[in-house]
């Protein structure tokens, strides 16, 4: 378009005047979103950089517990069991991972009193000769060792137990508020990759980076923020009673039987036999009956691609499968929901899986280092022109500002540390402009 004498071309990257109001709006949320949640995103970057590789880490730091020299040979499961039992007299036994490979250890999960929930007390046999190779305590589905748990809560809740998880639900809660605020900015100015080269140095180019790296970050970083929601206290509760009404939970196999008559139990060995034949080929984990008219259950444990996570029940007394459940046959969104958990956590692709993710938090970093070296550049002390001023919402067409409020009225709901958090935020906002006015006379 050319324009007239009268009037000065618009540059490029300048939103139509109908766009302003939400473009100013989309400034101001996004400064301020970043500048509360930024540093939790640091943190929640950090750890989670230290947390990706933690399988290798654990892998060398507990080689003798995890590893045996190959053997020709191995003991009964049921002898390795009785080993184990005897390193930890007194406990009861939860359930049994038969070594995966000849060079793996059997590991003896048992509960006690004294560890809180999801912690066990597992007992790392050989199989060769039922040797115990050690006695660690272990955490969640996953067998995680004393490191990885370690790393693992440091990223959830910085050690600080359900205080501290309210830091990682605030960067997830505001971490896809932040991206898609941030994409709206970008693009609504016409932003190319060419402008890394074109703008000059100083702050336009620092923006430029800043830009950039967000959008090519955006998908990850937004996949992250759903997926750690799921694991949250507040917003991860809401994501269980959908699930739950919408019948996405993950299905599970039914271990009810008939109570046996004689007494008698095939035992382990018999039972891993009879999995095995019914196609549970990878590393499985075997859960004793918990009294009569319960079954052995069998459930494979591998979460790379392709995952495997088959399960049977199987008759302690006469060795049917009484059920069975393949993840085949798991709802679409079950299979959804166990993907992502496992890509969040770099186990879905194995060190592919790790590469991204590391590449991901670097990036992060970077992109929030880019943000602070802005407002550096544009800071108070140096008397440059601050955000957008406050009322842009004033100026947005009038329906939006009501479906506006029940917009955010829905998501507080549904995301209750964003909704306080964003309360807080507005209450703020409110205060430092009565402040700004009161000094103004």
């Amino acid at each position: 378009m050319v324009a007239n004498d009268t009037t000065t071309p618009e540059r490029a990257d300048t939103p139509p005047a109908g766009f302003r109001p939400w473009r100013q709006l989309a400034l101001r949320v996004h400064f301020y979103a970043g500048v509360l949640v930024a540093p939790f995103l640091l943190v929640v970057a950090f750890t989670g950089l230290l947390y990706v590789f933690a399988p290798q880490l654990e892998a060398a730091v507990y080689a003798h517990q995890l590893r045996v020299p190959a053997a020709a040979t191995e003991t009964p499961l049921a002898t390795q069991v009785e080993a184990a039992r005897s390193a930890l007299p007194g406990t009861e036994l939860k359930a049994v991972r038969p070594a995966a490979d000849d060079t793996s250890t059997t590991q003896v999960i048992f509960t006690t009193d004294d560890l809180p929930d999801s912690h066990y007390r597992t007992v790392f046999v050989a199989p060769r000769d039922a040797e115990v190779r050690g006695v660690l305590e272990t955490y969640g589905s996953d067998q995680a060792l004393p490191l990885r748990t370690w790393l693992d809560e440091l990223h959830r809740n910085l050690h600080l137990g359900e205080v501290g998880r309210l830091y990682s639900e605030l960067a997830a809660s505001w971490l896809w508020v932040v991206v898609l605020g941030g994409l709206a900015l970008w693009f609504s100015r016409h932003r190319r990759a060419r402008a890394l080269r074109t703008h000059p140095p100083g702050r336009a180019r620092v923006v430029s980076w800043h830009g950039i790296a967000g959008a090519w970050l955006a998908a990850g970083l937004l996949f992250l923020s759903a997926t750690g929601l799921t694991w949250s206290t507040f917003a991860g509760d809401t994501v269980s009673r959908i699930r739950a009404a919408l019948s996405w939970q993950t299905p599970v196999v039914a271990n009810t039987v008939p109570a046996p008559a004689a007494g008698t139990d095939i035992g382990f060995d018999r039972v891993r036999e009879i999995a095995t034949a019914s196609g549970l080929t990878g590393r499985v984990e075997i859960t004793p009956p918990a009294g009569a008219g319960s079954a052995y259950t069998v459930q494979e444990v591998q979460r790379s691609w392709p995952t495997q996570q088959d399960a049977v029940a199987v008759h302690p007394e006469t060795g049917a499968i009484t059920d069975s459940l393949r993840f085949a046959d798991y709802p679409l969104m079950a299979k959804l929901s166990r993907w992502g958990i496992d890509a969040h956590m770099g186990l879905l692709f194995g060190w592919v899986n790790q590469v991204v993710l590391a590449a991901l938090m670097i990036t992060l970093i970077a992109t929030i280092g880019f943000a602070y070296r802005m407002w550096w550049l544009r800071r108070p002390t140096r008397g440059v022109v601050a955000p957008p001023p406050r009322g842009a919402w004033r100026a947005l067409p009038r329906p939006a500002v009501p479906a506006g409020v029940l917009a955010l009225c829905g998501l507080g709901y549904a995301l209750p540390v964003l909704g306080v958090s964003l309360l807080a935020f507005l209450v703020v906002d409110v205060l430092l402009g009565l402040r700004s006015q009161i000094r103004a006379g």
